[in-house]
C-alpha cells in the first residue's frame, strides 16, 4: 500500500465498509433508527459508515443518537452532527424513558467498559449494563421497533480453557460469579438473558454480537487495552513494555471489518442470532509487544514477568466460523496491518 495520511486512511476504510455492504444498505431505506452508545468507538464507526452510505444511496433514513453531551460530540465530529439525517439528543441510557417517537430499529451499544469501574465500582458497572439494557428494551417495545441489536461481549464465556483454541457460540462455560472482577461479564450475560425474555414475551427481533478485542482509527490509546497502550508507547519512542509474563492470548479485529460484520448482523441475521465478532488470529501479549515494536520500527520491547493482574490471564480468542458461514463476512486486515493503520491514524509515518 502506498503512503497515505491519517485522514485518508480513515476515509478509505469507511468507503470500503460502504462498498462491502452495497447490497445490504437498501434494506434500510426509509428506516428510523435509535442508537445508544453511538458516540463511542464502535458506535462512531457504525455512524460513519451509515453516513457514507446515505450520501451515496439517498436512503431516506432518520437516526436518533442518545448521548450524554451532544455539544461535545458535535465539536469532535461536526460532519456527523451536521448531517440532516442524524439527530443527537442529550440523555443517559440509565434514565431512558419511552417517547411518542416511532422507530424501526434500536441499536444498543451503550456500555462503560472501564476497567476501573469494573474493579472499584462493580455495583454501578452491573447496573449500567443490566438496567441500561432493560430500559433500551422497554424503549424499543414502546417505539414499535421490530429489530433490536444488542452489543454484547466475548467476556460472557468466562475463562477460556487453554485447550479450546477458539471459543464458539455454543460454549457453555461462564465467568465465576463469586469473583467481582467478573461483574462486567456477568452483567452482559444477564443482559443477553433479558434480550431473550423480551424476544419471547414481546415478539422483538433480537440479534446479538459478542465482540472481542479491536484495533483501528478512533481507538483511544490511553485506556486499558494492551494493543493500544503498546502503539502509544512505540509512537512515543519508548520501549514497548509488558509488566506481566505476557502469556495471555488475545486477537484483534480491525475496525473496518468489525463495522461490516456488525451491519451485516443487523441487516441480515435471523431473529435470535448470536455471533462472535472478532479475529481468529491469536497472539500472546508478549508477541504482540514484539510485533508492535517491530512493525512500527522505532522502539524495542521488554517482558518484565510480574504477576498478571488482569481479569483474564488466559485465552480470549473467538471462533468466527458461524458468522463467516452464515453471513459471508471475512477478515480482510491482518494484525500487523491493523497496527500500522491504527498507528498512522495517530500520526505515524510508514
Amino acid at each position: 500500500m502506498s503512503m497515505i495520511g491519517a485522514v485518508s486512511i480513515f476515509e478509505e476504510d469507511v468507503a470500503s465498509v460502504s462498498d462491502a455492504l452495497m447490497a445490504d444498505w437498501p434494506r434500510l431505506r426509509g428506516a428510523r433508527l435509535f442508537v445508544t452508545g453511538g458516540t463511542g468507538f464502535i458506535g462512531r464507526w457504525m455512524l460513519e459508515a451509515l453516513l457514507d452510505a446515505d450520501r451515496r444511496l439517498s436512503l431516506d433514513i432518520k437516526v436518533t443518537i442518545l448521548t450524554r453531551d451532544p455539544a461535545a460530540f458535535a465539536a469532535k465530529a461536526p460532519h456527523l452532527a451536521a448531517h440532516p439525517a442524524f439527530r443527537f439528543v442529550a440523555g443517559d441510557v440509565m434514565t431512558l424513558e419511552p417517547t411518542a417517537d416511532r422507530f424501526t430499529h434500536v441499536l444498543h451499544a451503550a456500555t462503560d467498559a472501564s476497567a476501573d469501574l469494573n474493579l472499584n465500582h462493580p455495583t454501578r458497572m452491573f447496573d449500567t449494563v443490566v438496567t441500561g439494557t432493560r430500559r433500551a428494551l422497554d424503549f424499543a417495545v414502546a417505539s414499535g421497533a421490530q429489530r433490536f441489536f444488542f452489543f454484547s461481549s466475548g467476556a460472557v464465556y468466562g475463562a477460556q480453557p487453554w485447550d479450546v483454541t477458539h471459543v464458539g457460540e455454543d460454549w457453555l462455560g461462564g465467568p465465576d460469579p463469586r469473583e467481582t472482577r467478573n461483574t462486567y461479564a456477568e452483567a452482559k450475560r444477564a443482559a443477553e438473558l433479558l434480550c431473550a425474555i423480551y424476544a419471547k414475551a414481546q415478539g422483538l427481533e433480537v440479534v446479538t454480537a459478542r465482540i472481542f478485542a479491536l484495533l483501528g482509527p478512533l481507538l483511544s490509546l490511553d485506556i486499558h487495552f494492551a494493543a493500544g497502550n503498546f502503539i502509544r508507547d512505540a509512537l512515543a519512542g519508548r520501549t514497548v513494555r509488558v509488566e506481566g509474563a505476557g502469556t495471555a492470548v488475545r486477537s484483534y479485529l480491525y475496525a473496518a471489518d468489525l463495522t461490516v460484520w456488525l451491519w451485516a448482523i443487523l441487516l441480515r441475521a435471523a431473529p435470535g442470532a448470536v455471533y462472535n465478532v472478532g479475529s481468529q488470529e491469536a497472539v500472546s501479549i508478549a508477541d504482540l509487544a514484539r510485533l508492535t515494536a517491530l512493525t512500527l520500527g522505532n522502539a524495542g520491547s521488554e517482558i518484565l514477568g510480574k504477576p498478571d493482574p488482569g481479569w483474564n490471564p488466559g485465552r480470549y480468542v473467538p471462533s468466527t466460523a458461524l458468522i463467516r458461514s452464515e453471513l459471508g463476512v471475512a477478515q480482510t486486515v491482518d494484525l500487523a496491518e491493523a497496527i500500522r493503520r491504527t498507528a498512522a491514524s495517530h500520526g505515524w509515518k510508514r
